[in-house]
């Protein structure tokens, strides 16, 4: 039996035992394992096929083509294959727009083929992801300054190999692998501009024995030795400025020698990765902060269980942790579920614990990565008062710094003094940046801080979607006056 396409919101049945937000590695392996077990399961994601971020198009482009895209990526075909012969059913294009618990069960919130709809399920898991950390530098917003993600996905989406020079700044292991994809696809690669604090280190070394029993020390050798032996890399960059005409000519930054200057034709940044946690905490989940990882993070137990009963996190979303721990927890996840429904075998039940002792280990090198790769302060909280911070308002960081001065006390009413968060992107390139510009001002914790106020729908839907919906009688008569005909 193979995963069942819905391109209509009309197509889609009214209720699921378990509905799941996301199509990445997270979430291809929790429905694979809930459509598995006999649970009627519903995928939901935005892209047009299965893979997420990491494994993005894998269904549907050549390996011999991309080859350039390495083993780690097309390791995950044989994840998306086995979604696709699940049976579970899957509305790719969609948007998960809203989510709440009203005491009998969830309802989500689903907008498809320019109609929305209101399911009900008895579980569901968000998938989400993660989302890449804002570096609001000087001259970010410039044409040709892009995010390392972007530049995987145009990559990986059509195969656009960048032309002319190409410069890559920030840290963590993104940015590297990246680096390494842009070469083998034949992009010229001027220079790596590495922002690592050298002295993380020394803060990072407690935690090497633990990183050594991960897996991932050979791996990110090669990948270091690769860079080291084909591309300028240029560490401890402390300061950046991308500068030009109408788009991206020239980089500058800093080192302990002092600014230096070459041109450039694209850039691509990179600081880590957040959890996108903006359909949970819409949906009422706790959310707290992670100091590692500098980035909030949903309240978990268990196996993914959030504060709200019934909906779980797996993957990024609950927490960085990268593709093979987000299959692992997405599988994790779904044996709750199914457990939570009455519908777990002890076949499976027997899954659990194995399953959780492979997730213990592949996160041990967490660590270390978060240590090492921190973002420094010049780069999460920008010094020029000039440099935008919210891209969709065009609000600049002298303006947060004013408004913070007036005596303005969170991220919620900063956004009433100056609509920052109020865009499209409904604060996921700017939240983070204020909550730590005004944790830093207040010298305060980002916990007490906390982030923009998250409201449904999290994700921009029509007027026409939404008026789609099907109208009960008390809808009918709200809106008219009358009792509806018939």
């Amino acid at each position: 039996m193979s995963a069942r396409p819905f391109l209509a919101a009309g197509d889609l049945a009214p209720a699921y035992d378990l509905a799941v937000v996301g199509a990445g590695p997270a979430g291809l392996a929790a429905a694979t394992a809930a459509a598995g077990a006999g649970a009627s399961t519903l995928v939901i994601d935005e892209a047009a096929g299965p893979g997420g971020q990491m494994y993005r198009a894998i269904t549907r482009i050549d390996p011999e083509v991309f080859r350039f895209l390495g083993p780690d990526y097309w390791g995950g075909l044989a994840l998306a294959r086995a979604f696709q012969a699940s049976g579970a059913g899957y509305a790719p294009g969609a948007t998960a727009w809203s989510l709440a618990g009203d005491g009998s069960g969830l309802e989500l919130g689903v907008a498809l083929g320019g109609e929305a709809r209101l399911l009900r399920a008895r579980r569901v898991i968000l998938a989400t992801g993660a989302l890449e950390r804002p570096m609001p530098v000087p001259g970010w917003t410039l044409p040709g300054v892009m995010m390392a993600g972007a530049g995987q996905i145009a990559l990986k989406s059509a195969g656009l190999v960048p032309e002319g020079q190409v410069v890559l700044a920030g840290c963590g292991p993104l940015l590297y692998l990246l680096a390494t994809q842009l070469l083998a696809a034949g992009a010229r690669v001027a220079a790596l501009l590495d922002t690592t604090d050298p002295g993380q280190w020394r803060k990072a070394a407690p935690h090497l024995p633990a990183f050594l029993g991960s897996g991932y020390l050979l791996k990110g050798l090669r990948l270091l030795f690769k860079l080291e032996t084909s591309v300028r890399v240029v560490r401890g960059v402390t300061g950046l400025q991308a500068l030009g005409d109408g788009r991206v000519q020239q980089v500058r930054f800093r080192t302990a020698r002092g600014w230096s200057a070459m041109a450039a034709d694209l850039l691509f940044l990179h600081q880590g990765m957040a959890p996108e946690v903006h359909l949970a905490g819409a949906a009422g989940c706790g959310l707290e902060w992670n100091e590692r990882q500098r980035a909030f993070q949903p309240v978990l137990e268990g196996d993914g269980r959030t504060t709200v009963p019934g909906i779980s996190v797996a993957g990024d979303g609950a927490g960085i942790g990268g593709a093979a721990v987000a299959e692992l927890s997405g599988r994790l996840a779904a044996l709750d579920a199914l457990d939570a429904i009455g519908a777990l075998d002890p076949g499976r039940a027997r899954l659990r614990e194995p399953l959780r002792q492979s997730l213990r280990r592949l996160r041990r090198c967490r660590p270390l990565l978060d240590i090492l790769y921190r973002p420094a302060d010049a780069f999460r909280v920008p010094a020029d008062d000039e440099t935008t911070v919210c891209r969709c308002e065009e609000v600049r960081a002298g303006q947060i710094r004013a408004a913070i001065a007036l005596g303005v006390p969170g991220p919620n009413q900063l956004k009433t003094f100056l609509r920052c968060g109020m865009g499209p992107c409904q604060g996921r390139l700017c939240a983070l940046t204020v909550t730590e510009m005004l944790a830093a001002a207040r010298r305060a914790d980002p916990q007490a801080v906390g982030g923009f106020r998250l409201r449904a729908p999290v994700k921009p839907v029509t007027l026409g979607a939404l008026a789609s919906l099907p109208a009960g009688p008390d809808a009918y008569f709200a809106v008219t006056g009358e009792l509806p005909p018939g």
